[in-house]
């Protein structure tokens, strides 16, 4: 690593360092960094838990425990200079252990976090609005765990079991912390190693067509695989939109989720083949209503203009988080109307995304 000196028009070489000749140790330091800035490992996390050990007939800990945003259960091992022998047994052990843990017991153990923390949130709606999801949603470690580890080295038993893994669809990630020092200014590096970040999304994807064969041949519900083939479709038409660079992988789910770019205020598609109803819903969750509700009733009529639509404002007013909504009716039941029913959810959905992104933007 090198360091740009503007005023000689020069680079300086930063000495690469250990951490045990910096004094630094993993708990005290090194952990304490990434559960404050998680966002270090290239994504957003929500720390759940630190040195977890509450597990059922055993003392062991794991280190950080996060949520991604799609509501996995995260397992985050740090190590120093060396990565050891045996983390990967450790970790697998640790995301065994919570592959068990319900929707309850996780919004629990992260208000056990809350409070020995002091911090005075609450624990429910601080994941709804990481997870921009609503009340009724909510629904986590639904999926496979993840695993992260974090070292200055790897052992060479350790990478080659880490893409073993890969191999085999267990979603890991290796990344190198290294800290370098020059004079008095010490600076750290993390870098993702494994799998490399350029080759990541073609895994990521050709896991996900893996997994979708496997699910294919263990057999889908109907209603899973009308949702499932409805939201290749509608992500496909999406796309043609130069401005949408980026969508989610279609999961067999009644809902779409499109970004907005805001946390907490989510842009969501519906499709509900028993109504035979698709729609789009703006969730605005947890502490944003205060402010933000306020502000979009007060843009109403640029909103409903811009859509074309006079809209839902808040149906539900009892649930906490707000919603503003539009829905269509088609007979869904007959593939035959889904070009149509895409192509309307397409074009409205653009149009809700460009007006909220302006007016957050803007605000």
């Amino acid at each position: 690593m090198y360091r740009i000196n503007k005023s000689s028009n020069d680079i300086e070489k930063l000495d690469e360092r250990l951490f045990k000749d910096l004094g630094f140790r993993e708990r005290d330091h090194l952990q304490e960094w990434i559960a404050k800035n998680p966002d270090v490992l290239g994504e957003d996390f929500l720390i759940i838990q630190k040195e977890f050990s509450g597990f059922n007939d055993t003392n062991e800990r794991l280190d950080l425990l996060a949520l991604d945003k799609e509501g996995n259960l995260v397992i985050i091992e740090n190590k120093l200079d060396d990565s050891g022998r045996d983390v990967t047994w450790q970790a697998l052990k640790y995301a065994s252990y919570c592959s068990t843990l319900t929707t309850k017991q996780i919004i629990n153990l992260f208000q056990d976090f809350l409070n020995k923390n002091q911090q005075e949130e609450n624990a429910e709606e601080t994941i709804i609005a990481f997870l921009e999801q609503t009340e009724e949603e909510l629904y986590l470690n639904s999926g496979d765990q993840r695993i992260i580890f974090v070292a200055n080295h790897y052992r060479k038993e350790v990478t080659s079991t880490v893409l073993w893994l890969l191999n085999h669809n267990i979603h890991v990630q290796c990344f190198r912390a290294t800290p370098f020092s020059q004079n008095d200014d010490i600076f750290l590096q993390i870098e993702q190693i494994i799998p490399l970040p350029e080759t990541e999304e073609y895994m990521i994807d050709a896991q996900e067509k893996k997994k979708e064969d496997i699910e294919k041949g263990k057999g889908l519900s109907d209603t899973k695989k009308t949702q499932l083939e409805f939201w290749k479709k509608f992500k496909e038409r999406l796309l043609q939109y130069e401005e949408i660079e980026k969508l989610q992988t279609p999961r067999p789910q009644y809902w779409f989720d499109v970004a907005l770019g805001k946390s907490g205020i989510n842009l969501s598609n519906i499709f509900n083949v028993d109504r035979n109803e698709i729609g789009i819903r703006v969730y605005i969750g947890g502490k944003n209503v205060e402010e933000w509700l306020p502000y979009f009733e007060a843009n109403k009529e640029k909103i409903e203009s811009s859509i074309g639509y006079d809209l839902a404002w808040n149906p539900n007013p009892k649930n906490k988080d707000k919603i503003i909504a539009l829905s269509q009716q088609f007979d869904l039941k007959d593939k035959g109307n889904w070009d149509d029913a895409i192509e309307w959810l397409t074009n409205n959905t653009i149009k809700f995304r460009r007006v909220f992104i302006d007016l957050i933007r803007n605000k």
